[in-house]
């Protein structure tokens, strides 16, 4: 399942799109948990990049942050 939105992380706004599943994936999840996919942006730059392994990690504060909240909820 597809969820989108946007935080507000100190000021900063991280919009983000995440694709998780009922289950656990050893092979693809991150974590081996529920997400499979996730993209971050700050100002249109992407700064995290997640696609069954990783391909941009999360380096400033604000994506660190929202990267947190996101696999708190969903994996």
């Amino acid at each position: 399942m597809w969820e989108k939105g946007s935080l507000l992380i100190e000021g900063t706004v991280v919009k983000y799109w995440v694709k998780h599943y009922p289950e656990p994936s050893e092979d693809y999840g991150i974590d081996g948990g529920r997400i499979s996919k996730m993209e971050l942006r700050v100002d249109g730059k992407v700064t995290l990049n997640y696609d069954r392994g990783w391909d941009i990690e999360p380096e400033d504060e604000a994506s660190q942050l929202a990267y947190a909240v996101l696999m708190k909820q969903y994996n």
